[in-house]
C-alpha cells in the first residue's frame, strides 16, 4: 500500500486546483528537502478536523488529494511551495507523525466525464461566476471572479468547484463525490444555496403568499425594518497557508 507524506491543512485542496504554501516548520522543510530528491515530488493535503494547523496533535479527515509540487523559492527563514492538486485517496493507516506526517492511502478513482457533461457547464460556470460576484460585495471571496478555467470538462467541473464562495466542510463533501453528476449537481445546489444567502434584500423575489403589508393592522405593533444584508451568508475566507 503506497505511503504519502501529509500535509495536514486548515483548507481543501480539490483536482485540478493551484495551491501555494508558505513552509518554515522544522518537520515540513524537512519533508520538501526528501521530496525534492525524488523523480515526482507529491504529497497529501488533508483537511483538519479538530485542531490546529501549526505545531501537531491535531486530527484530520480521511480523504485528500495528492499535491504535486512544480516550483519552489525559497526566500530568507521559508520555502514557497507551489503546485497543483491531482488524484484523490483515502487514509488507510496513519503513521507517525516524525519527522512529519505520513499515512498509508488508497487511490480514489477519478471522476470519468459522462455524456453531455461539457454542455452544461456553461450555464454552471455562470452561475458560480455570479455567486462570486455577489460574494465579493460582502468581502467573502477568496478567488477573482475572473479566474480562467481549463477547457478540459472534468478539470472544469473541479476548478468551478474549487472557486466556488463556499464552505469549507461543503468543498469537503464535494471532494468524496463519486462522479461527476453527483459533483456537478451538488455543486449547483450549493452554489444556489450560497446566492440565495449572499442575496441584497432587494434581490429577493416577494413571496407571494406572504400577507399585504400595505393594509394596515391595527392589532399588532410597529416592526423596525432593516435594508441591511444579511451577516450570516456562506462564503470562504482567504486560507492560512503558512506552516
Amino acid at each position: 500500500m503506497p505511503t504519502l507524506p501529509m500535509f495536514p491543512l486548515g483548507t481543501v485542496l480539490l483536482p485540478a486546483m493551484p495551491f501555494a504554501l508558505q513552509v518554515f516548520e522544522p518537520r515540513y522543510l524537512k519533508m520538501v528537502g526528501e521530496l525534492l530528491e525524488t523523480d515526482y515530488p507529491e504529497f497529501g493535503i488533508v483537511l483538519i478536523e479538530r485542531g490546529a494547523e501549526v505545531g501537531g496533535g491535531d486530527q484530520r479527515f480521511g480523504v485528500g488529494t495528492i499535491a504535486r509540487i512544480t516550483e519552489i523559492e525559497a526566500p530568507e527563514g521559508h520555502l514557497v511551495v507551489t503546485g497543483h492538486g491531482t488524484r484523490r485517496f483515502e487514509v488507510t493507516r496513519w503513521l507517525d507523525d516524525e519527522p512529519f506526517p505520513r499515512a498509508e492511502v488508497e487511490f480514489l478513482d477519478g471522476l470519468d466525464e459522462q455524456e453531455g457533461l461539457a454542455l452544461r457547464l456553461d450555464p454552471l460556470e455562470q452561475e458560480v461566476r455570479d455567486t462570486l460576484a455577489l460574494a465579493h460585495d460582502f468581502d467573502l471571496g477568496q478567488w477573482p471572479v475572473d479566474t480562467p478555467v481549463a477547457d478540459e470538462p472534468v478539470s472544469r467541473l473541479w476548478q468551478l468547484a474549487g472557486i466556488a464562495p463556499l464552505s469549507t466542510i461543503d468543498q469537503f463533501v464535494l471532494l468524496r463525490c463519486q462522479s461527476t453528476d453527483e459533483l456537478f449537481t451538488r455543486l449547483e445546489e450549493m452554489t444556489r444555496e450560497t446566492r440565495q444567502g449572499l442575496s441584497h434584500p432587494e434581490d429577493i423575489a416577494p413571496d407571494s403568499n406572504a400577507p399585504d403589508t400595505d393594509a394596515p393592522d391595527t392589532d399588532a405593533p410597529d416592526k423596525p425594518t432593516s435594508s441591511d444584508p444579511p451577516d450570516d451568508g456562506p462564503g470562504q475566507s482567504p486560507p492560512d497557508t503558512s506552516r
